[in-house]
């Protein structure tokens, strides 16, 4: 059987204040199958570009009023319009190719052109175009897979949750301690997946830039208090000791340790920071040290948080690229890998940095510097 042919008409703006050059583009175009669209001025082709978008723009360097650089330059900086490549037309010097790429076109053809060399420059930029589209398809179907999949699985992870507590608590009938102990291993796997869910959600919505974050004032030493009181059972279970020094925010002011956050957000990253040190530490104990630095740099006032442990440590190797996305550590206790990305990911977007110093068999410090 034959293959359909694509009934989709590739579409060219072309822009040129010169009649004659565009009357010869259009020609050129038309009989190679193309639809071409003509604008005479920058102005102009802003606008329809930003009304319905070409595949592609063969743009004139030299133009009273404004010329391609301008126009590239407006184009390439308004996120409202997708990627579009831009091949420049121009009767100038090596310079003004320079400037052209530089302001973001993709290639440029020298008038008095070669009618094969502009058509074989053509179909080069419309490849590109379909290569792109074609990989921006596959991300948003990507995206909207890992969206369906997360909130498909929280439902029936959730509820699972609570009947294994409900079983647990012996609501419905008196079971054997046996029975308790399997049934909270249960409960700790069931909250794993879930947390695993949870973050790969989150990961999500911050690349996909889904993620809205509630600012408003948040007092860090409260929040790392919150999260070593709800943590300190896990520590207690492994006889592990977690000590908390704000004492230095004593001697400043009220708005002493309190930054600009989404406060669920930066709690995130601190339980995340202190639950992996008791989970990687079997003996010793886990520090941390709330601080405001009395320098500037750049002239803004940061708070620290630092988190130290005695556990295992990491490798140098694995330091590097401990923050990407599923990279994980070669501990057998290490997870998923998504909850240090999506630390970085939330300490990233309060414009903060997060960092790691550790050494094998002495532990690690991790610490948060997030601006006032």
């Amino acid at each position: 059987m034959l293959e359909e042919e694509n009934s989709t008409v590739e579409r060219i703006l072309a822009i040129d204040d010169n009649p004659d050059n565009l009357i010869l583009l259009q020609t050129f175009l038309e009989v190679e199958g193309y639809q071409v669209e003509l604008v005479s001025d920058g102005t102009s082709a802003l606008k329809q570009v930003a009304q319905s978008p070409p595949d592609l723009i063969l743009l004139d360097v030299m133009m009273p009023e404004m010329d391609g650089y301008e126009v590239t330059r407006r184009i390439r900086n308004n996120p409202e319009i997708p990627y579009i490549p831009i091949l420049l037309i121009t009767a100038y010097h090596d310079a003004s190719v320079v400037e052209g790429l530089d302001a973001g076109a993709d290639d440029f053809v020298r008038k008095p052109f070669d009618h094969e060399e502009l058509l074989a420059r053509v179909r080069s930029m419309l490849r590109l175009k379909h290569s792109i589209d074609e990989q921006q398809k596959m991300a948003r179907q990507r995206e909207d897979f890992v969206s369906r999949l997360t909130h498909d699985l929280r439902t029936p992870l959730v509820a699972a949750d609570r009947m294994l507590h409900l079983f647990h608590e012996e609501t419905f009938c008196a079971i054997s301690q046996d029975m308790k102990g399997a049934i909270f291993a249960m409960i700790r796997s069931n909250q794993n997946l879930l947390e695993m869910v949870n973050n790969l959600l989150e990961v999500y919505r911050f690349e996909a830039g889904k993620k809205t974050l509630q600012m408003e004032s948040c007092n860090m030493q409260e929040i790392v208090e919150e999260v070593v009181q709800e943590l300190s059972p896990l520590a207690i279970e492994k006889d592990l000791a977690v000590n908390v020094d704000a004492s230095s925010l004593d001697q400043l002011d009220e708005t002493a340790g309190v930054v600009k956050g989404d406060r669920l957000e930066l709690r995130r990253v601190i339980s995340n920071l202190v639950g992996n040190a008791i989970k990687f530490t079997d003996a010793g104990s886990i520090n941390i040290r709330v601080w405001e630095n009395k320098a500037k740099p750049q002239g803004k006032a940061w708070v620290s948080i630092e988190v130290q442990d005695t556990g295992y440590g990491i490798a140098p190797e694995d330091q590097a690229r401990l923050f990407e996305r599923f990279r994980q550590g070669k501990n057998k206790r290490a997870g998923s890998g998504l909850g240090l990305h999506l630390s970085y990911r939330i300490v990233e977007s309060h414009k903060g940095t997060i960092e790691v110093v550790s050494e094998l068999g002495k532990g690690s410090v991790f610490t948060v510097r997030l601006p006032k």
